[in-house]
This record gives structure tokens, sequence and C-alpha cells, in this order.
């Protein structure tokens, strides 16, 4: 029989959650972010975060609701994006920073769930990213030693999803969720569709029940578009 790893909604899906933990948020941009888990972060009210996310949202969405309410101490992203007040809590020192290059930020969530402690990439040498880490040469060519990403909680979301914690993600919110999703001691994941198990396709599942401890049918998405590109009408 398989395991129903389904909790009745964000509430029970965040039990354990507390001030000072380390939490990876999936999503690219404002796509596919796990809108129900952070609203519910925003109501309790958890402070002294670190967040593992490729960006902060926009000012009054996604991980932006958390930044106005200071309750994240440190953002550990690729991209400032359209936020300004991580913008501006980030040059003022109210925020801790790490800035990672993107391909960097997503390989060292992957190696977190896959086993794997750090690894050698190009990406970074020569900058301010490459200050005090170890080069190794490879090829010819310097390397900079990157360590992996683990979080207490990883909190994804999905497009579709069975009872069992099997999971089918849509278009670009595929650049994060499935490696954070690997990476979180408790993963936690939202669902736009929640089926019993056997009717997602087992070629299609991009994250595995393996890596998901609790899935709920998530509500009330907007969706938006982090920025409206439109051509003139003529």
């Amino acid at each position: 029989m398989a395991l129903n790893k389904v909790v009745a909604g964000p509430q029970e899906a965040l039990t354990g959650v507390a001030d000072g933990m380390t939490f990876m948020v999936g999503g690219f941009g404002l796509c596919g972010i796990p809108e129900n888990a952070i609203s519910e972060m925003v109501k309790r009210g958890i402070t002294g975060l670190t967040c593992i996310s490729n960006n902060a949202g926009v000012d009054d969405f996604g991980l932006g609701l958390l930044l106005q309410k200071k309750q994240i101490k440190k953002m550990i992203s690729s991209y400032v994006g359209e936020n300004d007040e991580f913008e501006r809590q980030m040059l003022s020192g109210e925020l801790e920073v790490d800035l990672i290059p993107q391909g960097s930020l997503a390989e060292r969530c992957r190696a977190g769930g896959a086993g794997i402690p750090a690894f050698f990439t190009p990406a970074g040498y020569g900058t301010e990213i490459a200050e005090g880490k170890e080069v190794r040469n490879f090829d010819g060519k310097p390397h900079i030693l990157e360590m992996a990403l683990h979080a207490d909680f990883a909190f994804v979301k999905a497009w579709r999803g069975d009872t069992a914690g099997n999971l089918i993600y849509k278009a670009t919110s595929k650049n994060f969720n499935p490696m954070m999703a690997m990476a979180g001691k408790i993963t936690v994941a939202e669902v736009e569709e929640l089926v019993p198990v056997g009717e997602l396709d087992p070629n299609q599942i991009h994250t595995p029940g393996v890596f998901v401890q609790r899935i709920f049918q998530g509500s009330g998405y907007e969706k938006r578009i982090e920025r409206v590109t439109t051509r003139p009408r003529v």
C-alpha cells in the first residue's frame, strides 16, 4: 500500500517551523513559488530566517512579504530582481546577502540533495565570489570550491502531485523546485492538482515521492508576472 503524505493544508504542513531556521524556497522569479506556504510563514511571524531562493519575489508578493516584515535575516540567492525592499535592505546592511552565480546556486542545491559535499566550478573565479575559497586548476583553467547547500525545510510548488508525494512541474518552475525538493530535511510540496497514486505517468515525474515528506492541495494562486512586457497597440 502506498504511503499517504497528504496534510490538510499549509497550517499542518508547516508544523515544526521555528525562528532561526534555514528554508529553501522553490520557484523562478514568480513562477512556481509556494504561495500558500509563504503566506503561512508571514502569518506565523517566524523570524531570523535564512532563505535560499533564486530571488526574493517582488515588494508585495512572494518572499517580498517576509522581507517587508523583517522576518528574513539572510538571503542566499542569485538575483535581487524587481524587489526594491530587498535592494534597500541589502545596501543598508539590514539584510545579509550571499549572491551566487545562478548555475552555481542550482548545483549547490542539487549537490546537497545528491549527497555531494562540494564541487569545483570556474564560475565566479576572479571575482568577489571566489574570496576565501579554495582554487584548483583543471585542464589549465582555475576553478573554485563551492559547498553544497541544505535546509531544515524545503518548500516547493508543483503543477500536479499524488498522495505519495510524486511531483510534476510545469515550464520554468522546473528550474529550482526539483533540486530544492531533494535538499531539505523536510520537504513540503504544495500542488495545483492533487491526485491518487497511479494517476501520474511514471515517465513524467520530476520529483519522486521519496524526497517529499508532506504534500497538500494549494489554493488561491495568483501566478503574477514579475515584469509585464507587451507590444504597443497599433
